[in-house]
């Protein structure tokens, strides 16, 4: 599957994956009220599980080696479903549009940075060690990548250096630090404001509609066209959180990044029919699921998702970016070790593993990220901690933690 972008030798979350959101306010000319947008992270669980269906059972590679045949003939009904999966991964790129925009709202640059580096590398870290540790073992099939290449991935700068990747998904991590220098250089270093925002939207836009006409790598990798549409769409929405549904520039950044988001949702994921590809993906069916993605944050944003505030959805929201980080790699194991190990058939096998990674995600964020990310950020910005303020608010707002 070239066309896809998830491959093992691709650039999910992901992206970023981003936060599990600790009560975003919502704000506006008539608002006030804090409101936690725990919707917010039931979708990106939803995300991350698309990405999983599509890297269990919808695609071919490492994963059929686990299962020991073609995952199309394990899931033959559902295998075709699981194939548009990986547009999870452009579905998270608009939540971190929109989160990124909220968190760094009123922070400084050096907050803004804490938190995203407390954020992502404290999960990330332990991640690397615990799946070269794994691949490691004399009766695991896959093999762990030499110390040096390991020792590089640390960093989270491995794919511009041109080393092999120990997580799969970390193409995902390497689009969303460079949306977050993006965005720290543009808006939140010169403070953030409505109009500052729209323009760094509108500008980053022209930029990637010229770097992909100037066919020139630099550009695409700085501007990346094929994923902006999609974390400007995100900003996009937060302003409609933000000022309200009646901002008709807000709605057209919106409309914008979908007409182009679709666009290259199905320039890299669709391809002829053909009796050789593992699976076939239609041009409708890519555009509904962007569609479907922007549709479900911009019911957030706009408070239609409200009534969904059940308080699981928060435990939801921590254990995504940890699932995201371990459930491919380690998901090999799990299922080749049920699957022929112990016997399990693949239906069962299935959910198994998913229920298994999301118990190892629950581990990391316990024992990991909870300890490890204060201490971190402190660390980076030793100031006390203060939420962002909304504009035209007096005072921080409470629950707000990114």
């Amino acid at each position: 599957m070239t066309a896809s972008p998830l491959t093992t030798g691709a650039p999910s979350v992901a992206p970023d994956l981003v936060p599990p959101a600790r009560g975003p306010v919502i704000v506006g000319r008539s608002r006030g009220a804090s409101s936690r947008l725990r919707a917010l992270d039931g979708l990106r669980l939803l995300a991350a599980l698309m990405v999983a269906a599509y890297h269990y059972g919808g695609r071919g590679g490492e994963i059929a080696r686990a299962w020991g045949d073609s995952p199309a003939h394990q899931f033959p009904t559902a295998a075709p479903l699981f194939a548009y999966g990986c547009l999870g991964v452009q579905i998270f790129f608009v939540i971190s549009g929109f989160v990124i925009c909220l968190s760094g709202w009123g922070r400084t640059l050096r907050a803004f940075v804490a938190s995203r580096v407390s954020r992502l590398y404290p999960a990330y870290w332990a991640a690397i060690l615990l799946i070269t540790a794994v691949f490691a073992l004399p009766w695991v099939a896959y093999k762990a990548l030499p110390p040096s290449e390991v020792l590089t991935n640390l960093t989270m700068l491995q794919q511009p250096l041109g080393v092999h990747r120990v997580l799969g998904v970390c193409w995902t991590l390497w689009a969303e630090m460079r949306f977050y220098a993006l965005f720290a250089l543009c808006v939140v270093l010169p403070g953030a404001t409505r109009g500052r925002v729209v323009l760094f939207c509108a500008g980053w836009t022209l930029a990637a509609a010229l770097a992909q006409a100037a066919h020139e790598p630099f550009l695409d990798t700085v501007l990346m066209p094929e994923y902006a549409p999609f974390f400007i769409g995100g900003i996009g929405l937060y302003l409609l959180h933000r000022y309200g549904a009646r901002d008709p520039i807000a709605w057209v950044i919106v409309l914008v990044s979908w007409l182009i988001g679709q666009h290259y949702a199905v320039a890299g994921l669709w391809h002829a029919p053909s009796a050789t590809a593992f699976s076939y993906r239609s041009t409708a069916g890519i555009i509904a699921v962007v569609t479907v993605g922007f549709a479900l944050v911009a019911a957030v944003a706009l408070g239609k998702l409200r009534w969904a505030n059940w308080g699981w959805l928060t435990v939801a929201g921590a254990l995504t970016y940890p699932f995201y980080l371990v459930h491919e790699h380690l998901g090999w194991v799990v299922v080749r070790a049920l699957h022929h190990g112990i016997g399990l058939p693949s239906y069962a096998t299935l959910p198994l593993t998913v229920g298994l990674m999301l118990l190892l995600a629950w581990l990391l964020h316990r024992f990991v990220e909870r300890p490890v990310t204060p201490r971190l950020r402190q660390a980076i910005d030793p100031r006390p901690a203060r939420a962002p303020v909304a504009a035209g608010s007096p005072r921080p707002e409470p629950g707000l933690r990114h």
